[in-house]
Order: C-alpha cells, then sequence, then structure tokens
C-alpha cells in the first residue's frame, strides 16, 4: 500500500488498514475490544432495563444514564462490526458513502454523550447548590428538551463535516490509516484545499467538548464550593458521595478524548498509537460507564443480583 502519485475523483470506495504498524498482529489485538465491546453492550442494556422498571431510579440523573446508556451502545454498534471485520476477516474495502455515514454517527454520538455528561453535572449543581427546587426544575418536560438540544446540537453542527467531505473531488490516497471513518483521517485523503474542512472540524470539537468541558468545571467548582460550606462533615461525604460516579465517567471521557484529539492534530506520536488511544477512547467509556454507575448505586447492584438469582432459580 505505498503511496502513488495518482489522484483519485470521486472515489466510490476507501481502504481501510486497521492499525498501521500492528497488521500482523491486530487479528489478537480484535479479542479485548471484543471483550470491551461485549461488556459495554451487557452493561447498558442491564441498564436500559433496570432503570425503567425500578421506580426509584426515576430521577433526573438516573434517565440522563440511561440516554447515556443508549448513546454507548449506539457508539459500540457504529464501531465494532467493521472494525472487528478488519482485524478477522481483512475486510479493508468500504463504500465512501457508508464511511461518511460512519463519521457520522461515530462524532454525533460523541457529541450527544458530552451534552449529556454537562446535562448530569448540572443536575447535581441543582440537586446540591439548590435541593429544594431540584423537583420544580428538572421537571419531565426540562428534561425531555435537554435531551432533544443535545441531540439536535451534535446532529446539526456534526452534519456538516459529511457535507464538507463530499464536496471534495480529489482525493491523493484512498487508503485510510485508521481501524475506523474518523474525520480528520478522511480529511488527509483529499489532494485539495481542505482548510474549511479544518478549520471547522476544529469549530465543533471545541463547541461541543471544549464548552461542554468547561460548563461541567463550573459546575463543580460551584458543587465544591457549596459542600465544603455544608456544617456537618457527615453532610459533606454524602453529597460528595453523590457525584463520584460523574466525576469519574467525566474525567474518562474527557481525558481520552483530548490526548486522542490533539495527538491526532498536533502531537507527533506513532500512528498505531494514536489509533488504539481513539479506539480506546470510543470503546472503554460505554464499558466503564454501567460498572462505574452499577458500584455506586445500591438500586441498581440490587436489581442486577435479583435478575441473576431468578436466572439460576427458574435453570433449577
Amino acid at each position: 500500500m505505498g503511496s502513488t502519485n495518482m489522484s483519485y475523483l470521486n472515489p466510490k470506495t476507501v481502504i481501510l488498514i486497521g492499525i498501521p504498524g500492528l497488521q500482523h498482529v491486530q487479528f489478537w489485538i480484535g479479542f479485548p475490544f471484543l471483550g470491551v465491546c461485549l461488556v459495554a453492550l451487557l452493561g447498558n442494556t442491564f441498564l436500559l432495563i433496570i432503570i425503567p422498571i425500578e421506580r426509584s431510579l426515576h430521577q433526573p440523573m438516573y434517565i440522563f444514564l440511561a440516554v447515556l446508556s443508549a448513546t454507548d451502545l449506539g457508539l459500540c454498534v457504529a464501531i465494532a462490526p467493521k472494525m472487528l471485520a478488519i482485524f478477522w476477516f481483512d475486510s479493508y474495502s468500504m463504500a465512501f458513502d457508508a464511511c461518511l455515514t460512519q463519521l457520522f454517527f461515530i462524532h454525533a454520538l460523541q457529541g450527544m454523550e458530552s451534552g449529556i455528561l454537562l446535562a448530569m453535572a448540572f443536575d447535581r449543581y441543582v440537586a446540591i447548590c439548590n435541593p429544594l427546587r431540584h423537583t420544580s426544575i428538572l421537571t419531565p418536560f426540562f428534561l425531555t428538551r435537554v435531551v432533544l438540544m443535545v441531540a439536535f446540537r451534535a446532529t446539526v453542527l456534526v452534519g456538516i463535516l459529511p457535507i464538507l467531505l463530499k464536496r471534495l473531488n480529489f482525493f491523493h490516497s484512498l487508503v485510510i490509516v485508521h481501524s475506523y471513518c474518523e474525520h480528520m483521517a478522511v480529511v488527509k485523503l483529499a489532494a485539495e484545499d481542505v482548510h474549511i474542512n479544518k478549520s471547522y472540524g476544529l469549530f465543533v470539537a471545541f463547541a461541543i467538548l471544549g464548552f461542554d468541558m468547561i460548563f461541567v468545571f463550573i459546575s463543580y467548582i460551584l458543587i465544591f464550593q457549596a459542600v465544603f460550606h455544608l456544617p456537618q462533615k457527615e453532610a459533606r461525604i454524602k453529597a460528595f458521595n453523590t457525584c463520584t460516579a460523574h466525576i469519574i465517567v467525566f474525567l474518562e471521557f474527557y481525558i481520552l478524548a483530548f490526548f486522542s484529539f490533539f495527538s491526532h492534530r498536533f502531537g507527533h506520536v506513532l500512528p498505531y498509537v494514536h489509533i488504539l488511544l481513539s479506539t480506546i477512547y470510543l470503546l472503554v467509556p460505554p464499558a466503564l460507564n454501567p460498572i462505574v454507575y452499577g458500584v455506586k448505586t445500591r438500586e441498581i447492584r440490587r436489581r442486577v443480583a435479583q435478575m441473576f438469582v431468578l436466572k439460576s432459580a427458574t435453570q433449577q
């Protein structure tokens, strides 16, 4: 797959090579990624079953968690099948339009996940800093509007990315050095001026991830101020414990996101390191999120235990 001086006009297909430099072992790399995907699928499916049937979880935080679980399931479905087909069956070819569709869903779902994490931070802020008005502010109508706004923002902002890519006609290569269709990886194939594509990609990243991260930080600064002003130590610990699951999920998402983002645009890391990082960033949080909330939430643990006890009882 060496480089050539050819230009390709309006290509119909592209080639995804998987993990450059590790093609000889990516067959084996596929197994841990499959394990992570299975944990994500199982864990998030459990949450989507448990949250609707457990009345004590009919609270804004867990409604947002259910939306986060649906988003995580979507990310796994968007990435894993083609990636594992590349690793195990040498299925490198992909229709260009299908590549743009995968690109849209991956980045739109990332944007939705970021927005839901911001909504969860706002819920914790109201619950701790203004608890008497929590139920009057976070009404079912408000929650519905927030989820729709998050989905609308991600869909509109990310939807322009494939449109801008579609207007490009000439490409110097059809080989995408990645295991899935990622915006900058596709942009680098173009043999035309792509300043608009790069600039708009940066704008989307900062308008979604940057904006959300700033306001999550602001929320937690205000939360910590309120917690540290509580008179009793037990009250401070209890208030902080209500935030720990969200803090863990928030940190894992944004730390991995910014490692992946900046290594791709400004870093000088080896290609396989970047691709492993970006794949871990997309697949590991969906697997960890249900584990974190399952460990921290007594009602979820109890429901999961009941489901397994009931299953074992019916098998006997």
